[in-house]
């Protein structure tokens, strides 16, 4: 049993996470226009995938995320990381 499926009825919807941390950690961490980080939600796991300017602010942002209500985990896709899955 993971741990997102035993918080799943305290979880709030991944719309709701996704809202937040876009409006809460993204919009006023990444401002440059070159940094453009898109937000994706599944069973409270919040994937950040994009280019940002400054990369000391991930981590920073990282431990943000993870303090929004309902956050399961945090990771960052880097661009390109979906090409080289496959």
């Amino acid at each position: 049993v993971s741990r997102a499926d035993l918080l799943k009825v305290f979880l709030r919807t991944d719309d709701d996470i996704s809202d937040e941390v876009r409006q809460e950690v993204v919009a006023p961490l990444f401002r440059s226009p070159t940094d453009t980080v898109r937000v994706e939600v599944s069973d409270g796991v919040v994937t950040l995938v994009g280019r940002v300017r400054d990369t000391s602010l991930v981590p920073v942002a990282t431990r943000l995320v993870r303090a929004v209500e309902g956050v399961v985990d945090v990771q960052w896709n880097p661009p390109g990381a979906e090409a080289s899955a496959g």
